[in-house]
C-alpha cells in the first residue's frame, strides 16, 4: 500500500499537524505501508525532523517569505488560503510521478473541498484530519480525535453522507512513547513536581508566563520541568530566565515527554494533541488557549472537570497562573477529581482503530 500525507509545520502554524501525522505514519510503516510526506518549505517546517524519522518528504517551494509576513503583509500561515489552487496543482505535480496512491491523508486548516476535488482524481481515497469543523470536505474518511459537546453532529453539514467519521479520543493518534509506558501514574496528591509544556513552537510565549508564575509562588521544594521545542523562538530568553533557579530544569526537543508527564503532579500547558496525552497518563493541568481551535475543547474539558482552564492567552498573566497554582497545591482533592474525569473520557481509547480503517479492517 502507498500512502501520502499532505501537512505543514512552521513557526506560525505550529508543529501539531506534523507530529500527529508522524504517529499515524509510524503505525502504518509498522504494517509495511509506504508513507511519503508532502510539505511546504517554511520557517520551522520540520522537514528535516520528518526525514530523520525515516520518511521521504516531497518539498513544495517556499512562498518566498523569510519572515512571518512578506512584503504584502501575507503570513506564511495564510499563504495557502490565498493560493490554494497553486498548492493543489503543485501537489498533483508531485504525486503524478509516483505509483498508484491508495490514500492521501490531509492535515491542514487551509485545505478544504475546493482543493480536495482538484486532487481527488489522482488518488484512490482521501482522509482528512480536522478539528475545526469550519469548512466543507470532499473525503472518504474524516478523523477528529477531540472531544466536544456536540461531537456527533459537528460535521453533518460539511461532508457527504458516504463519508466515514472517526470522532473522539477513542481514535487518538497517541505517540509510541506513551503506549510504551509500563506504568501510568493515576493517583495525584500533593504537588511536588510541575511540568510546563506549550508545544513545539509556543508562538505566544506562554512558557515564560508560566515560569514567572513559578517564581511568584516561590516554593523551592517543588521541582519544575520546562519542555521547549526547536521551533520555539524564545529558547535563549527562557533558558536565561531559568538559570538562577536550581529547582527548574529545561528539556530541549526531547523524546521522553511521556516519562516527564508520569513523574509530574501537575502540568501547565495549552490545548492540542498534548491535551489527550495528559489525559492518557492522568495528569491534571492548568491550561491556556493559545490558538482559536483550542477554545471549544478546553472550555468543555473545564466544564466536565478535566482541566483548570484560564482562558485566552492575551487575557491570562503570570498572576492568574500563580493564583490557580496555589489553589491546586492547597486542595489536592481537586487534582484527584481531575484525574478521575480524564480517565473516564479516555476509557474507550484503542490505538489500532485508525490504521485498521485505512487498511480496510474497520467499517
Amino acid at each position: 500500500m502507498n500512502i501520502f500525507i499532505r501537512t505543514d509545520a512552521s513557526t506560525d502554524i505550529g508543529t501539531g499537524h506534523v507530529m500527529r501525522c508522524l504517529v499515524l505514519a509510524e503505525d502504518l510503516r509498522n504494517k509495511n505501508v509506504k508513507v511519503t510526506f508532502i510539505c511546504r518549505e517554511l520557517p520551522g517546517d520540520l522537514i528535516e525532523h520528518i526525514e530523520n524519522k525515516g520518511f521521504p518528504v516531497i518539498s513544495l517551494p517556499s512562498p518566498g517569505n523569510s519572515k512571518p509576513a512578506n512584503e504584502d503583509g501575507i503570513s506564511n500561515e495564510n499563504w495557502l488560503k490565498l493560493n490554494w489552487k497553486t498548492d493543489a496543482l503543485q501537489t498533483i505535480d508531485a504525486i503524478s510521478k509516483q505509483p498508484t496512491i491508495d490514500w492521501l491523508i490531509i492535515d491542514h486548516y487551509e485545505i478544504d473541498k475546493k482543493w480536495e476535488r482538484i486532487v481527488r482524481p489522482h488518488v484512490k481515497k482521501i482522509m482528512v484530519i480536522d478539528d475545526l469543523a469550519n469548512r466543507s470536505h470532499d473525503c472518504d474518511v474524516l478523523l477528529d480525535q477531540n472531544l466536544y459537546r456536540n461531537l456527533e453532529k459537528r460535521y453533518e453539514e460539511l461532508i457527504s453522507e458516504s463519508t466515514t467519521t472517526l470522532l473522539g479520543p477513542k481514535y487518538l493518534l497517541l505517540r509510541q512513547e506513551f503506549r510504551d509506558l509500563k506504568y501510568v501514574q493515576i493517583e495525584k496528591g500533593s504537588v511536588k513536581r510541575i511540568l510546563i509544556s506549550f508545544g513545539g513552537s509556543d508562538p505566544t510565549n506562554e512558557t515564560m508566563k508560566a515560569i514567572k508564575a513559578i517564581k511568584i509562588i516561590n516554593q523551592r521544594d517543588i521541582s519544575v520541568d520546562v519542555v521547549i521545542g526547536f521551533s520555539n523562538r524564545n529558547y535563549s530568553a527562557i533558558k536565561k530566565s531559568c538559570k538562577k533557579y536550581s529547582n527548574i530544569k529545561i528539556h530541549y526537543q526531547i523524546d521522553y515527554l511521556a516519562k516527564l508527564m508520569t513523574e509530574a503532579d501537575l502540568a501547565i500547558g495549552a490545548g492540542g494533541s498534548t491535551t489527550w496525552e495528559r489525559c492518557y497518563v492522568g495528569l491534571p493541568a492548568i491550561t491556556i488557549e493559545t490558538a482559536e481551535n483550542q477554545s471549544e475543547i478546553l472550555s468543555y474539558l473545564s466544564e466536565i472537570g478535566v482541566v483548570c482552564h484560564l482562558g485566552v492567552s492575551e487575557k491570562v498573566n503570570e498572576e492568574d497562573i500563580a493564583s490557580n497554582l496555589i489553589k491546586l497545591i492547597n486542595y489536592p482533592n481537586m487534582l484527584r477529581d481531575m484525574v478521575n474525569a480524564a480517565a473516564f473520557i479516555m476509557r474507550d481509547f484503542n490505538d489500532c482503530l485508525v490504521v485498521e480503517r485505512l487498511l480496510g479492517g474497520e467499517k
